[in-house]
């Protein structure tokens, strides 16, 4: 592939193979894919870590809650008679989670309070009642819940309020906890699983680069093959594997070189035949014109032999034209054609080819899809071919009739017939079959190939039989139900 920069200058730019457009694919929408779920699975477990923060801060103040109005003092068996001594006693009872700090504040609001605490060993990430300020706004605040930004990380909190008992100082249980903890494994499991897409990635290119080229094996064959196709060599095919689009583009590449086969093998076929077949009235026309004298009697001879080879040649190259053009699609243009009537006029027709004793025989009376005028063609071409093999006043017999699904169109002579060695090879281009006096006919051996490529571009078939009491019969052969 080519670029033209601004200045004018050409760059070549190295071709992206299909191969390496798939992985390509393949691997974004991996990496997408894998990294959507990485991200997801991070924000289910940081949403996990504050629903167990929140529902732990809750179970704490709300068992806090339950103690104050039901505790009992062991000291003195009854009601619990200052806030103090209710903090400590609970606060003694409680074990708390690694990452939990449980206390207890009194004092007036707005002032440093004092500070009840578990006689236990507090994280320096977590150890909230050394700060003294945070624990000041925390006993003010009105809000029974609130989060601390601290440089250890973020701190949770829940309170209690504890009404004053005989004007005493307000205090409050305080349950702090800290989720970086939990939070750090929820990211750990994060660059876990990105680290396992990644391997997966890994792996999905290898897996993916072999599969893709015993995929496109096929599709590189088919490359190779278009490049090493020439017009002498089209004999190569694509090995067809399996049943998936590869191999059906395999097959399709596989029907188009039979199609070129074929082609250029017509081709070929055409020019040699079309070079033989005029190479000899061109010699009769240059040697009679080398030859032409000064006598006008042999210059008009020379002049209706020299038209008669030109007639000739017309007719071949003509011929020769409409059997080229029997591999198009369009040949033959099939359209509803009533049989009868199509054979009641080429018996009309063919009656002025010659004087003979010219019969029609019978007639299917059906509508049928044909091409009228190729049919029309074919039949005169039959009638004509049967005038050349037979003598004035011989019987012609042209007729059509149905059966096994089939229609037939058939022109019988009472000719000497053809001979077993001929015929094999009448049908074919420039192949002339011997009459009975054994002499060769005087056409260019094209009407029955032109026959053969009608009824074949209608799907069908011409068969010669022999004809009962001596002759030959043609008859072409077309399936009812096309």
């Amino acid at each position: 592939m080519t670029t033209t920069t601004s200045s004018g200058t050409t760059i070549s730019l190295p071709r992206i193979t299909a191969r390496v457009r798939i992985l390509l694919w393949l691997l974004v929408v991996m990496a997408l894919a894998l990294g959507a779920v990485a991200f997801t699975v991070r924000s289910i477990l940081l949403r996990d870590v504050d629903h167990r923060t929140n529902q732990l801060l809750s179970q704490e103040t709300g068992e806090f809650a339950n103690f104050v109005p039901q505790g009992i003092d062991p000291a003195t068996g009854g009601r619990f008679h200052g806030s103090d001594r209710l903090l400590r006693v609970y606060l003694q009872r409680q074990y708390a989670d690694p990452d939990e700090e449980l206390l207890g504040l009194s004092g007036r609001r707005g002032a440093k309070p004092d500070v009840v605490r578990q006689p236990r060993e507090i994280p320096e990430h977590i150890a909230l009642w050394r700060d003294g300020p945070a624990l000041t706004r925390i006993h003010a605040s009105e809000e029974p819940f609130g989060t601390l930004h601290r440089p250890h990380g973020e701190l949770r909190w829940a309170k209690v309020a504890i009404e004053p008992v005989r004007g005493g100082q307000p205090a409050a249980f305080v349950v702090a906890f800290n989720p970086e903890r939990e939070r750090d494994a929820a990211d750990k499991t994060f660059w876990t699983l990105l680290a396992l897409s990644a391997v997966a990635l890994l792996m999905t290119i290898g897996i993916g680069w072999a599969v893709a080229g015993r995929i496109l094996a096929p599709v590189r064959l088919v490359r190779s093959a278009a490049a090493e196709l020439t017009e002498q060599d089209l004999t190569r095919r694509i090995p067809v594997e399996g049943r998936d689009d590869i191999a059906t583009l395999a097959e399709t590449f596989n029907g188009m070189l039979d199609r070129l086969e074929r082609a250029f093998a017509a081709q070929r076929v055409f020019v040699d035949d079309a070079g033989h077949e005029l190479r000899t009235p061109i010699t009769i026309v240059r040697g009679h014109l080398e030859l032409m004298g000064d006598d006008p009697a042999d210059r008009e001879e020379t002049i209706r032999l020299v038209t008669d080879e030109l007639d000739r040649m017309s007719r071949i190259v003509e011929d020769l034209l409409l059997l080229a053009g029997a591999e198009r699609p369009d040949f033959v243009r099939p359209e509803p054609v009533q049989l009868a009537e199509l054979t009641a006029d080429v018996f009309v027709k063919v009656r002025t080819l010659g004087d003979r004793d010219w019969q029609l025989d019978g007639v299917a009376d059906l509508e049928v899809r044909l091409d009228p005028q190729r049919m029309t063609q074919a039949m005169v071409q039959l009638a004509q071919n049967a005038v050349q093999h037979t003598a004035t006043g011989e019987r012609i017999r042209i007729g059509s009739r149905t059966g096994n699904g089939r229609v037939e169109l058939y022109v019988a002579d009472s000719g000497p017939g053809i001979p077993p060695e001929d015929a094999e090879v009448i049908f074919e281009r420039f192949r002339r079959g011997t009459s009975r006096r054994g002499t060769r006919t005087s056409g260019a051996g094209l009407g029955l190939a032109i026959v053969k490529a009608i009824a074949e571009g209608h799907h069908g078939d011409v068969e010669l039989r022999p004809t009962e009491g001596g002759g030959a019969t043609f008859t072409l052969i077309l399936e009812t139900d096309r």
